[in-house]
């Protein structure tokens, strides 16, 4: 303070209404200072929580672990004594070569060449089977060009009948490939998904015929029209079903990067599978078989979309389960899938709200699945499927 006393009261003043715009601007600053540094804290928070991400604590294929910056998991603890040994388990069904009693051939081969007293073997006695070994092949086999010759015949009145062609022979003058390659078409794309250009090359490899690529592509739109009512019956067995599990897979569908990943939901029982596809969205899910399944339990890995139909009984899967309680033990709960009981925002729709605050929405039952399956057929269902189907459903089971 020296120095201040000799000078004048307005003087002084004036020095601190200056001095009071000072820390006013330096209080402003600061705040602005203060408002960057949380946001940047955040951010680098999230960027921290998504770079320890691996294929221990979230979706990423193992592949992504060796990736710059990528913290790789913890390795897995050794068994210790107490614990299943690795392998094939007690009780579990095994696999080998059993002997067949009735072999599709029989090859018997005889001694040959000269005996040690100079006697040619051929002229040895038959003394009969002194062993047998059995050896499990597949035989070479090509295509074959099988032609349907049709022929006419004259009756005695004097009319001409011609032979009725084999189905899928096409038009005469044509040649077409049969349902034997055709089935193996698909079974190669549809099963295994090879590549139309590599199944083509390898039904040339195996059989000698070589269908060109778009052939083999134009099997699967053939193949799903041919099984069309096959699959809406076992959609409609799948709806009056007491029991399902149902799950969502990402999967690539189309030309395109951007176009081409879709979602396949699935809804299965114990026999039966059904598929539908198209994406995670809520409309996805409406059209699917969930809304015609009202009383029916469904066992799914809580995914937030299944909340929207509260009639279904909710079971959650124990993998969900697993997966949810490692978010929360590393830290990471913010970056779990958006399931029921996570910490993202839910859905604030006026009839969301209503059946949260009746506490009907979505209920998760602690009933035995055993005891659900075992109840007679459902007959309360929604308008999905038609009668009929449920007629020839019913008759199924």
């Amino acid at each position: 303070m020296a120095g201040y006393e000799a000078l004048p009261r307005d003087e002084l003043l004036g020095l601190l209404a200056g001095r009071d715009r000072e820390l006013a601007v330096l209080r402003e600053q600061n705040a602005a200072l203060e408002q960057v540094i949380g946001e940047l804290r955040d951010k680098l928070a999230r960027l921290e929580r998504v770079v320890s991400r691996n294929s221990g604590n979230s979706s990423m294929p193992p592949s992504a672990d060796d990736l710059p910056g990528r913290t790789p998991p913890q390795p897995k603890k050794k068994r210790t004594s107490g614990k299943r040994k690795p392998g094939k388990q007690p009780g579990a069904p095994g696999a080998h070569l059993c002997w067949s009693e009735q072999p599709d051939e029989l090859v018997d081969h005889f001694p040959a060449g000269a005996c040690g007293c100079g006697a040619d073997l051929a002229d040895a006695g038959d003394l009969g089977v002194s062993a047998s070994h059995q050896v499990i092949d597949v035989p070479a086999q090509t295509a074959t060009v099988t032609q349907h010759n049709l022929h006419d015949a004259q009756c005695g009145c004097g009319r001409v009948h011609r032979a009725a062609a084999p189905p899928g022979t096409g038009a005469p003058g044509t040649v077409t490939y049969g349902l034997g390659l055709q089935a193996v078409c698909v079974y190669l794309v549809a099963c295994h998904h090879l590549p139309v250009h590599r199944c083509a090359e390898l039904i040339e490899a195996l059989t000698g015929a070589r269908p060109s690529p778009g052939f083999v592509h134009s099997m699967i739109r053939r193949a799903a029209a041919a099984v069309a009512e096959a699959n809406k019956l076992i959609r409609a067995l799948v709806i009056l079903a007491h029991v399902a599990c149902a799950d969502e897979t990402p999967i690539r569908v189309g030309p395109g990067p951007k176009t081409r990943k879709r979602y396949l939901l699935v809804a299965c029982t114990r026999l039966l599978t059904y598929f539908f596809l198209g994406d995670r969205s809520a409309k996805t899910f409406a059209a699917f078989v969930f809304p015609d399944m009202d009383g029916a339990a469904i066992v799914h890995d809580r995914y937030q979309n299944y909340d929207a139909f509260p009639g279904l009984v909710h079971r959650a899967l124990l993998p969900a389960l697993r997966r949810h309680r490692r978010y929360a033990d590393t830290g990471m709960l913010a970056l779990a899938p958006r399931t029921r009981r996570s910490s993202r925002p839910r859905c604030r729709s006026r009839s969301c709200r209503a059946r949260r605050a009746s506490g009907s929405g979505a209920p998760y039952s602690s009933t035995p699945l055993a005891k659900v399956a075992r109840q007679p057929p459902r007959t309360s269902y929604g308008r999905g499927i038609s009668d009929e189907l449920v007629h020839r459903a019913n008759a199924f089971w």
